[in-house]
């Protein structure tokens, strides 16, 4: 992939000004070198807005991290949800900071990991969106109304549509942009395997993401479109189900994957990685599954746990799905059932 001394340098005006740097600003953004978020934010938007980046060199640590914040006048603070997850499970009120903004990127903010952060040192979290491909696209600016749960609405020198299953504008759809009017931070292309630029060709770029626009103009993400799943042929959204499972006291994080099912094809299933509890594990999956049924529909219904020590990540802290759903392919394939997995059907009292 290729961006030039255009897209990058004056590209990420966008970032800057969905990240609300200015110049007196000291940035702390979290992320490992080789994601293109650490470009963005260790580089290149505070160099758009003259602010001082901040570099801490060691391995992330949160509690290291957040008596850095403590001891430093740090204004801004930029990380992924993985991090954000981190941070929640400690008294965050303990550390009294210096921060004006605090802003995630990389992949969809949970609303719960938002409250909570609120609730301790009274900053609003504000999410942004945007891919290796392009600077950030959507945001929520500081000043912007935030709707909770959404990416915010398309930040300036990006026009954003949604496409639907027939390549139609909608509220509903793929994150497209317009080639018609190329956005300067979206890349000129991709190199192949000789070495040659692959132009993006056609009407549109897309981003293989799926999201909603709702009457104020604000995008709310969806999941990728190979995530998405049925069961019982309703369409659901992993991401939404795992928003869900984060409100609950014990669950530190949480990836939902589709499992086959001879019912109904296939059943959401979660992985579940707890936080500190005494509580065993039967005990804790009762607890969720009990949590989940007051709050999601009865077709939405995570119906299979698996407890793990951790979920698979990529570098830069994503959550690997893709390695969960071979997983479960595997399991299938034999008709196993993991050893330290719980299925609604384990507890009668449930019916």
């Amino acid at each position: 992939m290729l961006h030039t001394h255009a897209s990058y340098p004056i590209g990420h005006l966008s970032t800057m000004y969905g990240l609300g740097l200015r110049p007196d600003d000291m940035h702390l953004n979290i992320s490992s070198p080789g994601w293109a978020k650490h470009a963005w934010s260790n580089v290149f938007a505070p160099w758009c807005a003259g602010a001082t980046a901040v570099a801490v060199t060691r391995r992330f640590e949160p509690r290291a991290v957040l008596d850095d914040l403590a001891a430093h006048p740090i204004t801004s603070l930029c990380a992924p949800p993985t991090v954000w997850r981190q941070f929640i499970q400690l008294d965050l009120g303990r550390w009294n900071v210096a921060l004006r903004e605090v802003c995630s990127s990389g992949e969809p903010l949970n609303p719960d990991v938002i409250e909570r952060v609120r609730r301790a040192w009274g900053l609003t979290l504000r999410d942004g969106y945007g891919q290796t491909e392009t600077t950030m696209m959507v945001g929520n600016p500081p000043g912007q109304k935030l709707v909770v749960g959404a990416m915010g609405r398309p930040l300036p020198g990006y026009r954003i549509i949604l496409l639907d299953v027939e390549g139609l504008e909608s509220d509903y759809g793929e994150i497209a942009l317009p080639l018609s009017a190329r956005p300067l931070g979206l890349t000129p292309g991709y190199f192949g395997d000789d070495g040659a630029m692959q132009a993006i060709e056609g009407e549109y770029y897309r981003t293989g993401d799926i999201a909603s626009r709702d009457g104020e103009g604000f995008i709310t993400y969806v999941g990728r479109a190979d995530d998405l799943f049925k069961s019982s042929d309703y369409r659901l959204s992993p991401f939404e189900l795992e928003s869900a499972l984060l409100e609950h006291p014990l669950v530190a994080e949480a990836a939902v994957t589709p499992a086959r099912d001879a019912i109904r094809m296939t059943v959401p299933k979660a992985y579940v990685a707890l936080a500190n509890s005494d509580e065993g594990e039967r005990a804790a999956a009762l607890s969720i599954f009990a949590f989940l049924r007051d709050r999601l529909s009865h077709y939405k219904r995570v119906r299979r746990i698996e407890f793990v020590a951790e979920l698979p990540k990529t570098m830069s802290g994503k959550i690997r799905r893709v390695a969960l759903r071979q997983r479960e392919a595997e399991l299938a394939e034999v008709g196993a059932r993991a050893e330290r997995e719980f299925r609604i059907e384990d507890f009668p009292e449930l019916a």
